[in-house]
């Protein structure tokens, strides 16, 4: 089972000392039913996640335990998370430049690489005070901005019935407000000119290869969010091609891409009377098309 890094730092889980396996009086394998802080209980989660193929089983093992209230709660966190079940989706929350993100199924997972898109756009418009969030999934980004910004009038969108539900949850908690609907028509339309920085973290995978994501990418997150076109690029471009006319003057949209696609969204942002500029990030594999309005 592929494995993300965990929501947040952890410390390495305890090692439980054990009898020889040869002595009458060894004791049995130690149940998650158990206190959950127990050190033998936290080697045990630890084996379970490692043997489902967990990479970071030590620091997965820390979030769970930490997270699990009761032991029977324990024991249905790490059942979900051995089944396949995103790490984030087990305990409720994701990490995004260090806030907690709550996250729910079916709905996007935000990655720690696009913490590079939001610190893009801080640097662009330091001084930003009408922020957009499009295609926001969660609403990590939005908040993470706000986060940066202070106060700041700032407006969340997404077509999914459930990222909306749940960005709710992130971007009302920072005065935000989110709309649903397909991208720009969503929005309030008192905001066309207006919008300082315009983050779009828009799916950008070919449709040819969703099949070739992870199987938590895959297999719990919404198809909307991941599948770009035949290119990966059609959703791009639509946002690109209106972002002009919702900018304001010096305002800047900022889009996710991969390497191999960076040139042709530099294309389509240019194409659309942008001033383009590709930043990367190799620390983070991170490529953000950054596009400055007149």
């Amino acid at each position: 089972m592929p494995s993300r890094s965990p929501a947040s730092s952890a410390s390495s889980a305890s090692s439980a000392s054990s009898a020889s396996p040869s002595s009458p009086s060894a004791p049995s394998a130690p149940s998650l039913s158990s206190s959950p802080a127990t050190p033998d209980v936290r080697a045990r989660v630890v084996a379970e996640l490692r043997a489902a193929g967990c990479v970071f089983a030590e620091d997965e093992a820390e979030l769970i335990l930490a997270t699990a209230g009761t032991p029977t709660e324990l024991a249905a966190m790490v059942d979900r998370r051995v089944t396949g079940l995103p790490l984030e989706l087990v305990v409720g929350w994701a990490e995004f430049r260090g806030l907690r993100i709550a996250v729910e199924p079916g709905v996007f997972v935000p990655r720690r690489r696009t913490e590079f898109l939001v610190d893009q756009a801080l640097a662009q418009v330091p001084d930003a005070s009408v922020v957009v969030d499009l295609c926001c999934g969660s609403g990590a980004v939005g908040a993470a901005l706000a986060a940066g910004l202070g106060q700041v009038e700032l407006h969340a969108a997404d077509i999914d019935p459930a990222a909306v539900r749940c960005a709710r949850r992130n971007i009302g908690a920072v005065g935000g407000q989110v709309h649903e609907g397909d991208l720009f028509a969503a929005l309030p339309g008192d905001l066309r000119g207006r919008i300082a920085i315009l983050a779009a973290n828009v799916p950008y995978v070919p449709t040819s290869e969703v099949g070739l994501l992870p199987a938590e990418a895959r297999d719990h997150e919404p198809l909307v969010a991941l599948d770009g076109g035949a290119d990966g690029l059609d959703v791009l471009r639509r946002v690109a091609a209106e972002a002009p006319r919702w900018l304001a003057p010096g305002g800047c949209l900022l889009v996710e891409t991969s390497e191999r696609q960076a040139t042709a969204a530099l294309d389509a942002f240019t194409g659309s009377g942008l001033r383009a500029r590709l930043a990367v990030s190799e620390e983070l594999y991170a490529n953000v098309v950054i596009g400055v309005g007149p």
